[in-house]
């Protein structure tokens, strides 16, 4: 499926390209200027974009205006977002988190994978209240609960539960956030 890009799509890919990836991350002096001009340049890029958005230096997101973010949520350094992702509220990203939405076809022994294209966007839907830890790795079509805990390098390739703290490779649920001690049920955190 062919989405149409307008103009402004365009326009404000090519700033955020050229220009607002390159900016210094938001917690070098001056991060509140950068943080707001990679927010105005990114706006337009996002199928649905709620207020207090963060999307970090060197971070990448889908090319065809499919990915969503909720409000108070951040795309950490040098993330890569596939298309179609969507991504809740209050969700905290850290550097170099990698989101796949789609696999290279390889059904077919006929001839090379790498001339068997693409299989189907397989969006990756993550919950609200999510920390995603450096460096991990989010396979396509996962479901991530809110309240989950993403370990520093798990590699998620099945859904998580909500408030789930998961960890390794491949990732494994070691507890659940409202089975840690002192934790008040129904608390805000």
């Amino acid at each position: 499926m062919r989405v149409h890009l307008s103009a402004e799509f365009i326009w404000h890919l090519f700033l955020y390209n050229a220009v607002g990836r390159h900016l210094p991350a938001s917690t070098y002096p001056g991060g509140r200027l950068w943080r707001a001009i990679r927010y105005w340049m990114c706006r337009p890029l996002f199928a649905d974009c709620g207020n207090d958005v963060n999307v970090e230096h060197g971070a990448s997101i889908g090319f065809d205006r499919s990915v969503s973010i909720g409000s108070g949520s951040g795309i950490g350094i040098n993330a890569r977002i596939g298309e179609g992702t969507r991504i809740g509220s209050n969700v905290m990203m850290g550097p170099e988190v990698l989101v796949f939405t789609r696999n290279h076809s390889t059904s077919r022994t006929d001839i090379p994978m790498i001339e068997q294209g693409f299989e189907p966007v397989l969006p990756v839907i993550i919950g609200d209240d999510v920390w995603i830890g450096a460096r991990a790795i989010i396979l396509p079509g996962i479901n991530i609960g809110s309240g989950c805990v993403l370990g520093a390098g798990t590699v998620v390739s099945r859904d998580v539960p909500a408030r789930a703290i998961i960890v390794g490779n491949p990732g494994r649920v070691v507890r659940y956030r409202d089975s840690l001690p002192g934790l008040v049920q129904g608390a805000q955190h």
